[in-house]
């Protein structure tokens, strides 16, 4: 069974929930029986769905004929099943976490003192075929505008600096949760919190993602998505950014003026051959192996950590530094 608390599928971006499809979607043409606990008003072709509810212990929501439970959500009580837990995001708790926890990159776990993780995969029938051959001549931001560890202002600051049109994929012109921001450049255009076709079809036109995040990224699904339409990433060496994006697709400084003079060079970077990286390292069969691995530990009785996991360092600021030198 697989426990998420939003709905399935997404209606618009959705990360962790487009995550939770793919990987239910692939473990069940592996022919794997799955049942999703997930919001109200989902629905699935190719699996049982049942209604998470959110007042009711997760425990008294497992069906009998579960074997697994798989919970993108905590587990603060005894669950009669076998289970692992996934967490997606970053957390500043100072506690121990669950001995079944998985991560979602290399750095994720370590930061919680974890070696066990699974990349998040890519459904790409999803995507469609990239076109190389398209012109490209704007650069695009991909995240919630509103979080400001995404570093909006930073991307639209390298944005003018470069030269390039910003397409802004996640937030609007005028945004009250920033405090009044209303941003009048003309230069940079406001698609909203897009998905689907739409959201493809944007990445497809951009030369480049920006993505200067002042945290440390768990994983980030936007340099995959970009990644995959052939656009290198330039970014800020913080999280899973340096164990993803190597030279060959990107560039990662916490610097603005380093990151322009390399956007100068965008061209130089092998599309193609972006596409192909992420192909081959982050589908979502790939994925479901991964976990299948993990659940037969589960299955076996045996524990995923040697201990439970927790957060390494507490005191980490709650911006990560962003040097605007220009």
């Amino acid at each position: 069974m697989l426990a998420h608390n939003e709905k399935i599928p997404t209606p618009k971006y959705g990360g962790i929930s487009r995550v939770v499809w793919h990987l239910g979607k692939e473990l069940s043409q592996m022919g794997h029986r799955i049942t999703f606990l997930v919001g109200k008003g989902s629905f699935c072709d190719f699996a049982r769905v049942l209604p998470l509810d959110p007042s009711t212990p997760l425990a008294r929501q497992i069906p009998e004929d579960v074997d697994l439970v798989h919970t993108q959500m905590p587990v603060t009580e005894p669950l009669p099943k076998p289970y692992m837990i996934t967490i997606q995001g970053n957390t500043s708790d100072d506690r121990d976490f669950d001995i079944n926890t998985s991560f979602v990159s290399r750095d994720h776990a370590a930061r919680y003192g974890s070696e066990v993780f699974v990349y998040n995969g890519l459904g790409l029938e999803e995507y469609g075929k990239p076109r190389f051959d398209k012109p490209r001549n704007y650069i695009h931001f991909l995240a919630k505008a509103a979080w400001q560890v995404k570093n909006l202002k930073g991307s639209m600051s390298i944005a003018r600096s470069a030269g390039l049109p910003l397409r802004v994929l996640g937030g609007y012109r005028v945004n009250l949760k920033m405090g009044i921001r209303i941003t009048f450049d003309p230069r940079i255009r406001f698609e909203g919190m897009v998905g689907g076709e739409q959201k493809n079809r944007l990445i497809n036109g951009s030369l480049a993602l920006v993505f200067p995040v002042r945290w440390n990224e768990p994983f980030g699904l936007a340099i995959m998505e970009s990644l995959y339409f052939g656009c290198p990433v330039f970014g800020t060496p913080y999280g899973s950014l340096p164990e993803l994006v190597t030279s060959d697709f990107g560039f990662l400084s916490n610097k603005k003026s380093e990151l322009v003079d390399a956007i100068m060079h965008v061209e130089e970077y092998d599309r193609r051959k972006c596409h192909e990286y992420v192909c081959d390292n982050f589908n979502s069969m790939q994925m479901a192996q991964k976990y299948l691995s993990l659940y037969e530990k589960v299955l076996n009785g045996e524990t995923l950590n040697s201990k439970p996991p927790r957060l390494v360092q507490s005191d980490v600021p709650r911006y990560l530094p962003w040097h605007e030198d220009l």
